[in-house]
């Protein structure tokens, strides 16, 4: 169901980038063409009845509809009455119901299954400004949400209390500007107070439940969609194909959730909470990228299992990757990199491991950032060739090059430092059991290493005999360094097979 379920949420994606600033144009009659040609365009069908009265149009009885590619599930909304009003000044004016229906059709397992999702506003107003070449959607809302509306399966409802799940906006304000050319280029910005979040869960079947109520503020997002006008929203690979893309970036102020339930009759609660963050993407024909980061995050989990509380709190946390999309024998950039700054944990779990405080209970910090090339010799978009792929048991890709800028491993009194810069060599598997030969140098710095396998040996952690192998191989592969309790390692990968490390030859 994962994939219908993706694509799904897809669909619901794109249905509210529609709700919320798509309908455009400078006559109501323009606005309902071309809403309809860009669902059409984006893989919906759409069926309605029309009829006008003076300067409104009364959309009536609005189906919009799609069956999710590669699945047996659909997605449909239906939408009693909609009226277009032109206003008398070259804008149009778009009225929505309160409330109407949301539902995502499949079959999981031999199952067919039925969720129903009710899309609801308040005083939502939306004006739609320009000419039908550029076009300006201004809307505000006190409240916009979306809640769970039922659950069937095979035909029958599931009871009442088996899920409820609710999302709610608060003072939403927002625009879009959408330019139609050869492109449509849609460029969005929007703005909440606050987000809620509700969702409940009770196993019909046992006494397991739990809940999730969350919230975050200070919402808002910019990005910027371009539509070629030959897309096909019907077919997945449309959306990494030609001139398609998509970037944006979300942020928030502060947000917090807890979690509480019941598992095997046991109960477990967990509460997070931080200072802001963001989530960036983008995607386009060649690459597929994100950016991820949180600020100030703290973390509790509390089980019937231990008798106090886990607490954990990281000053800032983080995650980026750009990966290369497109089959090409040309070398593509690509980057990694993840940090986790000052981590701290409580002194009651500290005490586990460590009661009498040997350890240095400074904050931790872990980072990794890298750059590198690389090949894509399949196209991942094509089920034929994943299929051939599978059966032949070749490389997708090819390494070309790997550069590490910067490595950080601090904790306990120890810190790890590093770069590197390799290419790698994919004509020569055997050197190094199937991976392509490397060549390049690798520069690393150890601080504290002595002093923490002291202190370990005394805590009964490490034993003698281990700590004297470990000891032998920091020797057999770094140099002391000018600081006491340093040691110094040049790794050096030469191209015909050598291994050195400090001058040294190991292999």
């Amino acid at each position: 169901m994962s994939v219908f379920v993706r694509r799904s949420c897809g669909a619901v994606l794109a249905y509210a980038v529609v709700t919320q600033g798509a309908l455009a144009d400078v006559t109501a009659q323009q606005v309902w063409n071309d809403w309809q040609a860009y669902l059409t365009q984006m893989g919906y069908t759409v069926s309605a009845e029309q009829s006008v009265s003076g300067n409104v149009t009364t959309i009536s009885d609005m189906n919009v509809a799609m069956t999710v590619p590669d699945s047996d599930g659909a997605f449909k909304v239906t939408v009693p009455q909609m009226t277009l009003t032109e206003n008398g000044d070259g804008t149009v004016s778009i009225d929505l119901p309160e409330s109407f229906p949301m539902t995502v059709t499949g079959e999981e397992e031999d199952e067919a299954f039925g969720v129903d999702i009710e899309y609801y506003h308040k005083d939502l107003e939306m004006v739609v400004s320009g000419d039908p070449d550029d076009m300006t959607y201004d809307y505000s809302a006190p409240t916009l949400g979306v809640k769970l509306g039922g659950l069937t399966v095979d035909g029958e409802s599931a009871p009442e209390d088996l899920l409820d799940m609710s999302f709610e906006l608060s003072n939403l304000a927002g625009s879009s500007r959408m330019k139609i050319g050869e492109n449509r280029d849609v460029d969005q910005k929007f703005s909440a107070d606050g987000l809620t979040y509700d969702l409940k869960f009770n196993d019909p079947e046992g006494s397991d439940d739990g809940k999730i109520v969350g919230s975050m503020d200070k919402l808002a997002f910019e990005g910027l969609s371009v539509i070629p006008s030959d897309f096909d929203g019907s077919d997945p690979a449309s959306f990494f194909q030609g001139d398609t893309s998509f970037s944006g970036l979300f942020t928030y102020g502060s947000g917090n959730t807890a979690i509480d339930g019941t598992s095997e009759g046991q109960a477990f609660s967990m509460g997070s909470e931080s200072q802001g963050g963001r989530f960036g993407a983008s995607l386009d024909e060649q690459r597929l990228a994100y950016d991820i980061e949180q600020n100030n995050a703290k973390l509790a989990v509390t089980t019937a299992d231990l008798p106090f509380p886990i607490e954990i709190a990281m000053a800032k946390t983080g995650v980026s990757f750009e990966f290369p999309l497109k089959q090409s024998e040309e070398e593509q950039p690509f980057g990694f990199a993840i940090n986790l700054t000052d981590f701290t944990m409580s002194d009651v779990l500290w005490s586990i491991f460590d009661p009498a405080g040997a350890l240095p209970r400074d904050p931790a910090t872990i980072a990794l950032d890298t750059t590198g090339t690389a090949k894509i010799l399949t196209n991942f978009f094509d089920p034929a060739s994943i299929e051939e792929l599978e059966e032949s048991g070749e490389a997708p890709g090819e390494l070309n090059s790997l550069k590490i800028n910067e490595l950080l491993v601090s904790l306990v009194g120890a810190k790890l430092t590093g770069d590197a810069d390799f290419t790698f060599d994919n004509s020569n598997t055997e050197e190094f059991d199937g991976m392509p030969a490397p060549a390049g140098v690798a520069n690393l710095q150890l601080v504290g290493a002595n002093a923490l396998i002291d202190k370990l040996i005394g805590m009964g952690l490490l034993q003698e005999s281990d700590a004297m192998g470990a000891r032998m191989m920091m020797g057999l592969m770094a140099v002391p360094g000018d600081e006491p309790d340093t040691l110094n390692s040049k790794i050096e990968f030469t191209e015909d097979g050598q291994i050195l490390a400090n001058g040294q030859r190991i292999k």
